[in-house]
């Protein structure tokens, strides 16, 4: 496989439309003695349309805080969120939204979901359905039409779960840690299917994660954010990595050395070594039992 530099790349996608740019994003939270946390400060990026980005960081660093300012569920303290230039004040029909946790309506058939925002939308009924078919077809989901969300898979729902978000025809999908909650197998199986959907929708992803290896296998571009530090009160950008690997990718790519490389670059900004106590932590240790032997 020949690979392209990231820089190269990047030059080619800046040529694309900016679809989302935060600026100065700042969140904060009044604490129970009448304080301030700084969940996030100063985050600034712009996205271009049709890329591909995810987010990580360590725990505590605003990740989940970030997409839901960017979904306009939240509101930001500080700076702003524009979409295609205009700010965003809330939820809006430009992004949809898929969750860790499965969000499918229990009583409704899993075409009735992908209908829904189609209906909401003042579509009719038979092209809502229509249209809700052909994105079922696209996930290989058209034996379980008629399926409710308790006869499915957890893999099957979130699959549902995207093609409903992607039914409404948004500008941006953003997508919160969607696949933490699935087995190994299954987790892989549906970056597979991501990767594929991504390829044949025109959509902008944003995508949470603290896995390192689904961050580079997915992305085009990685933003980093660092926890708060003595430096940085709140969760703030660390760096913006550009993946040296083709964009025409799948699961066996893991194995090569510029995927290892890339994951070990992410591994140590997260994880700065100055920052990490040589032979790691040492917890307190309080013995709770005698088993009459010492492992």
């Amino acid at each position: 496989m020949t690979e392209q530099s990231p820089s190269a790349r990047f030059r080619q996608i800046r040529t694309r439309p900016v679809v989302l740019e935060a600026k100065g994003l700042g969140k904060d939270f009044p604490r129970t003695d009448g304080g301030t946390a700084v969940a996030l400060k100063g985050v600034d990026f712009t996205v271009h349309r049709r890329e591909f980005i995810t987010v990580i960081g360590p725990s505590g660093c605003g990740k989940s805080t970030l997409v839901r300012i960017l979904a306009g569920l939240e509101q930001a303290t500080t700076g702003e969120v524009l979409v295609d230039g205009q700010p965003v004040h809330g939820p809006g029909r430009d992004r949809g939204m898929v969750f860790q946790g499965y969000t499918l309506f229990p009583w409704l058939t899993v075409t009735q979901n992908v209908m829904f925002g189609l209906r909401m939308g003042g579509m009719g009924k038979d092209q809502a359905g229509r249209e809700a078919m052909q994105w079922i077809e696209m996930v290989g989901l058209q034996k379980f039409a008629k399926a409710y969300p308790y006869q499915l898979s957890g893999g099957m729902k979130q699959r549902v779960a995207i093609v409903r978000a992607l039914a409404n025809n948004p500008r941006i999908l953003l997508m919160d840690e969607p696949f933490g909650a699935l087995d190994p197998q299954t987790r892989m199986q549906m970056q597979s299917y991501l990767l594929q959907i991504w390829r044949n929708v025109n959509v902008t992803i944003i995508f949470i994660t603290h896995d390192l290896d689904e961050a580079v296998l997915l992305a085009g571009r990685i933003i980093v954010l660092g926890a708060a530090d003595e430096t940085h009160p709140g969760g703030h950008l660390t760096e913006i990595v550009e993946v040296p690997l083709s964009p025409q990718r799948d699961v066996s790519v893991i194995a090569t050395p510029l995927f290892q490389q890339t994951r070990a670059r992410l591994d140590a900004l997260i994880h700065p070594a100055h920052l990490v106590p040589a032979g790691g932590d040492h917890l307190p240790m309080l013995k709770m039992t005698e088993a009459g032997d010492e492992v």
